[in-house]
């Protein structure tokens, strides 16, 4: 069986909000180009015999996603989400095979309720029966603040993420083309799986929710014959409808306002019907304790406040209309595609596109597939991304419990930000917020990530990317209160704005040097932006002619950034080339890839002359031939022709003199001259200092808010 981007194992015969969970996501990453497989265990409480949900059979048969077979194959996938906790309350009779690099359970049910805390399932026991079973790397996810708080009440030790991994809806199947007006009788509805905790348990509140009274008419699809059988008659205003003789779309185009309690025991886990409402454009009247999940896009009363709501709205059709898109702009933008896709993106999982343009040889950006685009590029994306936080902490359980002290390192530099990050003194966590390019590395580096898309891969103008990185990197900052964000690579509008929007921050440039002469030098006045800025050392300073060389006000430098281990031991073995940003091959010479740890083992290289190539594999006393890219923003030929003049590389300018080259370094000979070269000229990996000059910064931040506030006090 192939590897999966996605496993999702439940039950697939749960009606209701399990099943439609379950699709919403299939349906988001087919969007996005991302594979799924479902997984079917059968659960404890499901006795009789039924078929696989309907919604289920129409993913697997439109081809969606693959079911997995019962034959006990092993089924590989990036992340395996694991929903329905109730499904290990017993131990399972088969338990499938599913190795993942991720394993998270959404905790779609509370424990228990009012009555009785653990009436549904006994945390402590289905943590480890789920942990046994799959691992002890597994993250519990609760899908809302209810779930949440349910289970710190139950287990309070519980390692829970800091954010919830929420239900998703696709606005667009939802909204369709609702053109419908209220009539002059209102008309209240609800709809959702026939279960008794879903209805008021008193008679009086259920006619107060649900009236009988000429003035509305009320429509109920799924669960009317529960309230019926309280009431003991057919209230005239009501209209019951079988669940499933209409789809929910269908009926919800049928009602002016959506109306939802529940039996007051109920901890309602999150209310899926009260999101399909409200991206239906339906105006939603819910009790209080769902301000916490859906704010102000719900309208909050108890049953005995709902006619004087439903009157005041249906008598203002402004105000009806304003609170219709209000709900559907605040359902788009927090529970849209777009977020599961983020969080998804933040652990790694990409499209195949993505993928592959991640590790193509010489790849200089990742262009996003049409489905991500669309999603990422979609109105409200930056709330819509700040929902990886979930998938931030999925990334790294280990941080759960530690004081929060962070940094933020902002940019593609993941080479050196890796480099600095494991260098840094203990209690002082990194946190790489990275575009596409950056973010495979990043969590291949094991470092946590929050996901930052450029322009291309949003398929955005200049000008709505700069809003849209300002309202990102104010999210994460609010987030994370770090000491210190680190800024790799240029400052372009968005950080700056982001800047303004937090004087109190202590805003760093981790600054570029060996510009192309005349190029860049529009960037220099940025510096004052900063608090500090420093420059990373260049093997070949002496031949840098860029604009860095006159603007020293302020910088601070270190030697060479690396992730170059202390000790590198150059060990023979078999002919292995190494070829980095560029295509060849050696007649005898195996082609290999190789990260910082593994380059003492490679025989010859050649590669361009950026600079983690170029001080890697000069550093690592690799006999390398560098290619540069006259296109590039820094100045790679100087950098090559310096390390060809001082002895240590060799430079060739075109594919014809860089395999003449080459064939010539395949003699021993050739090849211990310049490792003895570079073993002459060697120099020291600045990384050490670099991560203490970010730790000196951090230290000072309580000093430099307090200053701030005493001269604000002043002015």
């Amino acid at each position: 069986m192939p590897q999966y981007d996605v496993a999702i194992l439940s039950d697939l015969r749960y009606p209701g909000g399990n099943s439609a969970s379950i699709v919403a996501e299939v349906r988001a990453q087919a969007a996005a180009g991302l594979s799924t497989v479902l997984v079917h265990l059968p659960s404890p409480h499901l006795k009789h015999a039924r078929p696989f949900q309907s919604r289920i059979v129409a993913c697997l048969r439109d081809g969606l996603a693959d079911l997995a077979h019962d034959d006990g194959a092993e089924i590989t996938a990036r992340v395996l989400l694991i929903r329905q906790p109730r499904i290990f309350t017993e131990e399972p009779a088969a338990v499938p095979k599913i190795r993942a690099g991720h394993t998270i359970v959404v905790l779609n049910q509370p424990p228990g309720d009012e009555r009785h805390r653990q009436c549904y399932y006994v945390f402590d026991e289905v943590r480890e029966r789920v942990e046994r079973l799959f691992g002890g790397d597994v993250v519990w996810a609760p899908i809302s603040p209810h779930v949440r708080e349910n289970v710190l009440q139950v287990a309070p030790r519980a390692a829970l993420p800091d954010t919830d991994w929420h239900e998703i809806i696709d606005v667009a199947d939802w909204a369709g083309d609702r053109v419908r007006e209220p009539g002059p009788v209102p008309v209240i509805g609800r709809h959702g799986r026939p279960d008794a905790v879903k209805w008021p348990r008193d008679p009086g509140e259920l006619l107060q929710a649900y009236p009988d009274s000429p003035e509305f008419k009320v429509r109920i699809l799924g669960g009317g014959e529960i309230g019926v059988r309280r009431l003991g008659r057919l209230p005239r205003s009501w209209d019951v409808v079988e669940f499933g003789a209409e789809s929910p779309e269908e009926f919800l185009r049928t009602i002016d306002f959506f109306v939802y309690f529940h039996d007051p025991d109920l901890v309602e886990a999150f209310g899926r019907t009260i999101l399909e409402a409200m991206a239906s454009g339906v105006p939603v009247i819910v009790g209080p304790h769902f301000r916490s999940i859906f704010g102000d896009a719900a309208l909050y009363t108890d049953p005995a406040g709902v006619r004087g709501v439903v009157r005041r709205l249906h008598a203002d059709r402004p105000a009806y209309r304003a609170q219709a898109d209000r709900a559907r702009k605040f359902v788009s933008e927090r529970f849209g595609s777009a977020s599961h896709i983020a969080r998804l993106a933040s652990l790694g999982v990409m499209p195949r596109g993505v993928a592959r343009a991640l590790t193509a040889p010489g790849a200089t950006r990742a262009l996003a597939g049409p489905g991500v685009s669309r999603a990422l590029a979609a109105p409200g994306v930056s709330r819509a991304l700040a929902a990886s936080g979930v998938s931030r902490a999925l990334a790294d359980r280990r941080r759960i419990g530690r004081p929060a002290r962070k940094v933020l390192l902002v940019g593609d530099d993941v080479a050196r930000f890796r480099a600095i990050a494991r260098r840094l003194p203990p209690g002082l966590e990194a946190v790489v917020v990275a575009g596409t390019a950056g973010l495979a590395d990043a969590h291949a580096a094991g470092l946590l990530t929050e996901y930052l898309p450029d322009a291309a891969d949003l398929g955005v103008p200049p000008a709505r990317w700069t809003a849209f990185v300002r309202d990102r990197l104010r999210h994460l900052v609010e987030l994370y209160g770090p000491r210190a964000v680190l800024v790799g690579g240029l400052p372009h509008d968005g950080i700056l704005a982001a800047i303004e929007d937090h004087p109190l921050t202590r805003w760093l440039w981790l600054r570029p040097a060996m510009w192309r002469r005349g190029a860049g030098g529009e960037w220099a006045a940025r510096g004052a932006a900063f608090a500090g800025i420093l420059e990373p050392g260049e093997f070949a300073t002496a031949g840098d002619e860029g604009w860095t060389t006159t603007a020293r006000s302020g910088v601070s430098t270190v030697d060479p950034i690396t992730d170059l281990p202390d000790r590198i031991t150059r060990r023979d073995g078999d002919d292995t080339l190494l070829c980095r940003g560029v295509e060849a091959t050696v007649p005898g010479f195996r082609v290999v890839e190789a990260g910082a740890a593994e380059l003492g083992e490679v025989t010859l290289a050649v590669s361009r002359a950026d600079y983690t190539s170029f001080h890697e594999l000069l550093g690592a006393r690799v006999p390398t031939v560098f290619v540069p890219d006259p296109e590039a923003a820094d100045d790679e030929l100087a950098r090559a022709r310096f390390a060809a003049a001082a002895g240590v590389a060799v430079c060739a300018t075109d594919d014809e003199a860089a395999a003449a080259e080459l064939e010539r370094l395949a003699g021993p000979a050739a090849r211990a001259a310049l490792t003895r070269r570079c073993a002459e000229l060697s120099f020291a990996n600045g990384a050490g200092d670099a991560a203490a000059w970010l730790a000196g910064h951090c230290r000072g931040r309580a000093e430099a808010q307090a200053e701030e506030v005493d001269r604000a006090g002043h002015r």
